[in-house]
C-alpha cells in the first residue's frame, strides 16, 4: 500500500490562506479559522488557492 500525499488549503485569522501538506494540519490550531480540501496534488490546492483569492474568500500571502 502507498500513502498518496493530500494537501489542504488553511486560512488563517489575518485573512491570508497557505497550502500545506495533510500531515501538518491540526484540527486544535485556534489561528486556522476556515479550511478546505483534501487536494490529491498541490498544483490542484495551488489552482484552487488562486480560486479563492480571486472570490475575495482568502488574502493573497
Amino acid at each position: 500500500m502507498t500513502y498518496s500525499q493530500t494537501w489542504y488549503i488553511v486560512k488563517h485569522s489575518l485573512g491570508n490562506c497557505e497550502i500545506l501538506p495533510s500531515e501538518k494540519v491540526g484540527h486544535e490550531n485556534p489561528e486556522i479559522i476556515e479550511q478546505w480540501g483534501p487536494f490529491s496534488s498541490q498544483e490542484e490546492a495551488i489552482a484552487r488557492r488562486v480560486g479563492l483569492i480571486r472570490a475575495g474568500k482568502c488574502q493573497p500571502a
